[in-house]
């Protein structure tokens, strides 16, 4: 055996399918916005804190007996350090926009705030909206943007209230007022109690099939926080009672498998909150889920 055959000291990892492939399915972007957080924290630092965990995965899935061999495209990071998320829209719906021939962009962020001009970056009149959230996002614009009314702003954008569907949504982390718009909207609004009566992959198919039959396109929210919080502490809104983490990562797969899921993203991860690298292992694990999902296309 040679020392390149041995896995005595290494192995083939995820991050050896991440680099400079221009021609890969799928890119993956940096936007570590952090400005206007509603509960301040270091939600900039999780690009860079994603990245370094990759190294720490194998390609290779014991359950299914499946490898990971699609490669991703590594666009970078935006610049976003003390940027505002007005300010911020331009440069991320670009980033988003500039992957579009690729079969699936994921957007690492950063706080809740990317999702609005994520969605712009497939075209807002073709797309729909599906959240992985504790909370509806709806809070008022009138003080400006933040990571707590992304949803909020692309109604008042244009967005149709029937192409969103929110799903995991949290007792006692919400207010009536916010309930009431998704319902005017037309929003599909899915609790973490259906989730859990339900389960959140098979809840998640369902709006998937829901969506599908209304756009050409569909974005998806990982707002992680709708984790259960004894199991995802490295997000200042997770709440004891969120989704399990097994249910988020079979969720993950199921998204990842569907053909019309162009572009995703992962916020409010705050590695600054991490407990023995769990943020980081799990924001990790939920990448392999997707690219084992977007393999069965």
């Amino acid at each position: 055996m040679t020392m390149e055959d041995s896995d005595a000291l290494g192995w083939r990892s995820v991050a050896d399918l991440v680099g400079d492939h221009p021609d890969a399915p799928v890119a993956l972007i940096g936007a570590g916005l952090n400005e206007r957080s509603l509960t301040p924290g270091r939600c900039d630092l999780g690009p860079k804190a994603f990245r370094a965990v990759l190294p720490r995965f194998s390609t290779y899935d014991v359950e299914t007996g499946a490898e990971l061999a699609t490669r991703v495209h590594d666009a970078g990071d935006v610049p976003l350090k003390a940027v505002s998320p007005a300010e911020a829209f331009g440069p991320v719906r670009d980033a988003v926009a500039a992957q579009g021939v690729r079969g699936l962009t994921v957007l690492i962020g950063g706080n809740n705030a990317i999702t609005r001009p994520g969605v712009h970056g497939l075209g807002l009149t073709r797309t729909g909206l599906l959240t992985l959230d504790a909370h509806f996002d709806l809070r008022d614009t009138d003080q400006g943007l933040t990571n707590g009314n992304p949803v909020q702003a692309l109604l008042e954008d244009g967005l149709d209230g029937r192409r969103v569907s929110q799903v995991g949504l949290a007792p006692f982390a919400n207010t009536r007022r916010a309930h009431d718009k998704a319902t005017a909207a037309g929003i599909s609004v899915r609790t973490a109690r259906d989730c859990r009566a339900r389960g959140l992959a098979s809840v998640v198919a369902d709006e998937l099939d829901r969506l599908s039959a209304l756009v050409e396109v569909i974005y998806v929210d990982f707002d992680i926080d709708v984790i259960d919080r004894g199991q995802w502490p490295a997000s200042p809104g997770a709440r004891p009672g969120g989704v399990s983490v097994h249910d988020f990562f079979e969720a993950a797969r199921v998204i990842g498998a569907h053909p019309k899921v162009r572009a995703v993203d992962l916020a409010e991860y705050d590695p600054s909150l991490e407990v023995g690298d769990l943020g980081s292992l799990t924001a990790g694990r939920w990448f392999c889920e997707l690219l084992a999902g977007f393999g069965a296309r």
